[in-house]
């Protein structure tokens, strides 16, 4: 084994290879994008998805769900909440999951809870 800086640990050490951090450091960007958009009820929505899903998700649906935090806040709301129909390059199995996500959480909350 090498040499080990003052302080480090054998397992992680005080210097980890970038490429572990990749991962977690993308996961906290998302999580923290879903939570601070700018519109209140889209937050509501993404910010508990993402605390949820996000960790679980494949390399292409994070790609997919930072693709869709790309689009304008009200547009996404209006997807989400079926205002509007979703454009087709935005409806995939991600819109499908966080459609899904907020009506299950809306049911939960039932009809005294501003469900």
């Amino acid at each position: 084994m090498g040499l080990i800086a003052p302080g480090a640990s054998q397992r992680g050490g005080l210097y980890r290879p970038s490429l572990m951090n990749t991962h977690e450091t993308r996961l906290k960007k998302v999580k923290f994008r879903a939570w601070h958009r700018g519109f209140r009820e889209a937050d509501l929505i993404l910010g508990p998805f993402a605390d949820r899903y996000a960790a679980t998700l494949s390399v292409a649906q994070l790609d997919a769900f930072e693709a869709l935090m790309e689009e304008a806040d009200q547009d996404l709301y209006e997807w989400i909440v079926e205002r509007t129909p979703t454009p087709p390059e935005f409806d995939g199995e991600i819109m499908k999951m966080i459609k899904q996500f907020r009506f299950e959480a809306y049911e939960a909350r039932g009809a005294d809870h501003g469900g």
